[in-house]
């Protein structure tokens, strides 16, 4: 009886165990693959050697020469996701983003742009939001429509084309999947972006870089290139560097074109080390739950059944081979099937239902088995003398 309580506890806590691996891959997670709530704050720096750039300062207007710096800052938004309505509700997460393009040599300030978001915690992607604009300008833009990979890609990222949103444009283009690279111990996805002479709607900045650059000009137009390269991290989705090679020219109808912007932004080293390394913690995380933990828990969880069904079985057969050794055992005595005294005799019943015994009655006890007794009656005393008459 021992060993089967043992051999149903073993089963029971084998069943547990493949329950819970199967929670850990099906329910604990996708809720980790997700965009968290409480993201802390991120900041990139890519760094552009020999850049020829347009510098506004003090009123004066000017193409320099020198090194860039630029810098992205990332904060997430508690309050403003919290108070996601609809659709958007559990599904998104507001960030805030601000850049600054700045000389290295004097720390002057280039350019700089601010802008809030929604993106959608699985894939990365930015979401339709009443509350997201853009200000590059000097005014917050609200009727900016923020639409594909932004500052993310999804987790579990595919070797396909995606659509990136450049900020310039102001709408998306495909990013072609074009190999795999290892970067810092991390085997990254690469996609190359490349925006080709666009032109840029500038609207009223465009007459005072005419008027600046091409005085004689009644017209003209910016157009705009970018060779845009991603390295993600397939697991999270994290970027681990970026690259940009932009230029930008102002071609006016009448003189010569004007270059505004040749610069090739990269990440620098210790910004592809610091999200190398966020990443590889994520990743680690995420393969510890949904492969390693699984894993080792549906192995010891199979052993676990294994072990109660051979536990079980072994103490059903014991069980069985006992009773069989005592059925062939000859001088086994079977015990009785009441409590009773061992001492007693049984008692003979003769033909009429009563007991039979060797004791004789008393005389003075009229006893008869029946009606029809063959024990004589007794006749009166009769006086002699008067029998002699």
């Amino acid at each position: 009886m021992k060993h089967r309580a043992i051999g149903a506890v073993l089963f029971g806590v084998g069943v547990l165990l493949l329950a819970l691996a199967a929670g850990l891959v099906f329910v604990v997670t996708p809720a980790l693959a997700k965009l968290p709530y409480d993201l802390d704050s991120s900041t990139s720096v890519a760094e552009a050697s020999n850049a020829k750039f347009l510098q506004i300062n003090d009123g004066s207007i000017n193409i320099n020469d020198g090194n860039l710096r630029s810098t992205v800052l990332v904060t997430q938004l508690p309050k403003e996701t919290a108070n996601l309505t609809g659709d958007l509700d559990g599904k998104a997460v507001v960030w805030r983003v601000g850049q600054t393009v700045e000389r290295v040599d004097n720390k002057q300030l280039v350019s700089a742009y601010g802008a809030e978001l929604a993106l959608d915690r699985v894939s990365g992607a930015a979401l339709e939001w009443n509350g997201q604009w853009l200000d590059d300008t000097g005014e917050q833009d609200k009727g900016i429509r923020f639409a594909g990979q932004i500052y993310k890609f999804p987790f579990n990222t595919e070797k396909k084309d995606y659509q990136i949103f450049d900020r310039d444009l102001r709408t998306v283009r495909d990013a072609k999947f074009a190999g795999t690279e290892n970067i810092k111990g991390i085997e990254t996805y690469r996609f190359e972006q490349v925006i080709t002479d666009e032109p840029l709607n500038l609207g009223d900045r465009l007459t005072l870089l005419l008027g600046r650059f091409a005085p004689g000009a009644t017209d003209g137009k910016v157009v705009y290139s970018n060779k845009r390269t991603v390295w993600v991290d397939p697991v999270t989705g994290s970027f681990i560097k970026v690259r940009e090679v932009q230029k930008k020219v102002l071609t006016p109808n009448v003189g010569a074109p004007t270059t505004l912007l040749d610069a090739d932004f990269a990440y620098n080293d210790a910004t592809i080390t610091a999200s190398a390394d966020r990443a590889k913690d994520s990743r680690d995380s995420l393969r510890l739950l949904s492969v390693y933990a699984p894993i080792g828990l549906v192995v010891l969880g199979l052993a676990l059944l294994a072990g109660g069904v051979l536990v079980g079985r072994r103490a059903s057969a014991a069980v069985a081979g006992d009773a069989r050794h005592r059925a062939d055992d000859p001088t086994r005595v079977e015990e009785p099937a009441r409590d009773a005294d061992p001492t007693d005799e049984p008692v003979e019943v003769d033909r009429q239902g009563g007991p039979l015994s060797d004791e004789i009655p008393p005389a003075s006890t009229n006893w008869r088995t029946d009606e029809e007794s063959t024990v004589p009656a007794q006749r009166p005393a009769v006086d002699d003398e008067a029998e002699k008459r």
